[in-house]
């Protein structure tokens, strides 16, 4: 089957201003060669004639974002995102827009504040066009959102709407959260770059229902250069992903799921490491002790415990209205013991260090985003097999959506840095980039016969 490329998806609805990248919509804002209004009014052209069939979108109202577009355009440009169209995952507080947490029992709830990365997104002049789907309370369990690649298939979860509405060029930039892979898995499957922070990368300030020990936000755009871009405005540190480091380090680490992995991500692998090692990069095999596949047993006992105590008295009488997912997570929670908690944050702190002790023979990882391409299962409830190991160890973590598999849909390839380190991640990510384009001539790449 023909790949599915951005430009063929782009042909398939209106493609005015909604087609630039972030990087190129700030720059003509700021120019003075278009208008915040006429990008705004582009994207919700397209999401009036795509939305329904990919309901990507928790909340749009025209004329609050059109609103938001006319200040930007009726004043100097305070920041690196002025004017330009962001969407926000539905779990995140906004204090002008509903937020519902992907879930009935918060339908209509208007928060009074926004969350921290809303308001540093403010800050920046973003315009905040509308909320993404998320699934409840960024669970696993599907919700109706379609691949924009081919609607027969998942774009992932939990911030669906996010890779969905970014991929279909309805918004050139989204945030999400990411608990195992919901970040990653979701721009892999819907050929996206995504950028998952350290824990704290990225300021988890005011997040209703966070599990502090893991929950972690994350970014997608169409290009690296827009998650640099978002980066930086939430975080005031540039990330030069035009810097070429020498010769970089690199562990092809498969971790303890390889089983999992789908045959064009397996082909995806040795074509990556092969281009890279003739690029100069020093590429060996890591090979992670059972270290770090035991502290994955233990991984549930945290977000179970957290997210009961995470959760309100209103969620804990109204457990009957959730999904099947989010109530046994939420009792499993209840029968978890302070004891075992602290066992298994204390077993994970250690392994943390343990892979801070690994990270100094290396620069990054790569492994697989997702087990393969978009599932044709709508209604599965798929973990990030290959993305929660990272979450847990708090390590940085870039998508590339440099692969297409044998159906023609995405395939990433996940670059993965030491924790602490994501503006050094990003770097790299980018040298991986040039090189593997250079290397292999075309991008995205074949990654299955």
């Amino acid at each position: 089957m023909q790949k599915s490329e951005p430009q063929a998806l782009l042909s398939r609805g209106p493609a005015g201003l909604n087609g630039l990248s972030a990087s190129e919509a700030a720059a003509k804002i700021k120019a003075g060669e278009i208008s915040s209004e006429e990008l705004v009014g582009d994207c919700l052209a397209r999401i009036e004639a795509r939305d329904g069939d990919i309901h990507a979108w928790a909340f749009i109202n025209a004329e609050v974002a059109l609103a938001q577009a006319r200040a930007r355009d009726g004043e100097d440009p305070i920041g690196p995102l002025h004017g330009v169209p962001v969407g926000i995952k539905d779990v995140i507080d906004t204090k002008d827009m509903p937020t519902e947490y992907g879930s009935p029992l918060y339908r209509g709830n208007r928060p009074n504040t926004d969350t921290a990365t809303v308001g540093a997104l403010r800050a920046a002049g973003a315009v905040i066009l509308g909320k993404t789907v998320t699934t409840e309370f960024a669970c696993p369990f599907p919700v109706d959102t379609r691949n924009p690649h081919d609607l027969s298939r998942t774009p992932g979860v939990s911030s669906s709407g996010s890779a969905a509405a970014v991929a279909d060029f309805m918004v050139p930039l989204a945030n999400g959260t990411q608990t195992g892979g919901s970040v990653i898995r979701p721009a892999s499957l819907c050929g996206l770059f995504g950028f998952k922070g350290s824990l704290d990368g990225l300021d988890r300030t005011g997040i209703r229902h966070l599990k502090p020990s893991i929950d972690t936000l994350g970014l997608f755009a169409r290009s690296l250069d827009d998650i640099a871009l978002m980066r930086g405005a939430l975080t005031g540190e540039a990330a030069d992903i035009g810097e070429t480091p020498d010769a970089p380090r690199i562990g092809v680490c498969r971790t303890h799921v390889w089983p999992l992995a789908e045959p064009e991500s397996i082909a995806m692998m040795e074509i990556a490491a092969d281009a890279l090692a003739g690029a100069g990069a020093i590429v060996t095999n890591v090979d992670l002790p059972e270290e770090f596949e035991k502290t994955m047993e233990r991984f549930t006992y945290i977000t179970s415990y957290e997210n009961v105590r995470a959760a309100d008295d209103f969620i804990a009488d109204h457990l009957d209205q959730l999904n099947s997912w989010s109530r046994n997570g939420y009792e499993f929670g209840l029968k978890v013991t302070d004891d075992e908690y602290e066992a298994a944050k204390t077993e994970a702190a250690g392994t943390r260090r343990h892979l801070t002790d690994i990270f100094k023979d290396y620069d990054i990882f790569i492994s697989p985003s997702a087990t393969g391409e978009a599932p044709d299962d709508l209604l599965a409830i798929e973990g990030g097999a290959f993305n929660v190991l990272w979450t847990h160890m708090y390590a940085p973590a870039v998508t590339l959506p440099a692969f297409f598999g044998p159906n023609g849909m995405p395939v990433g390839l996940q670059i993965i840095g030491p924790s602490g380190f994501d503006a050094k991640t990003l770097a790299v990510a980018g040298w991986v980039a040039r090189r593997l384009a250079d290397q292999l001539g075309e991008f995205p790449i074949k990654a299955a016969p």
